[in-house]
């Protein structure tokens, strides 16, 4: 891992640090990994997350919560 990148946690996560998925900017590309196996990261650009966000606010997501 990267010292130098600063992981965020959703508000939404509990206090365990366990289930939690984490973002991070680094080099212009957003990265994404699962807090129980941080070694595994996803990178993403910008606009397709920006894109994916918008999905997940527009509710495009929600039969997968069902």
């Amino acid at each position: 891992m990267n010292p130098e990148i600063t992981w965020q946690k959703s508000s939404f996560s509990g206090g365990g640090g366990e289930q939690c998925v984490e973002i991070a900017e680094h080099n212009g590309d957003i990265l994404m990994r699962e807090s129980d196996d941080p070694n595994a990261i996803t990178t993403t650009s910008r606009v397709k997350f920006a894109a994916f966000i918008a999905g997940v606010k527009a509710g495009e997501f929600d039969h997968f919560t069902n």
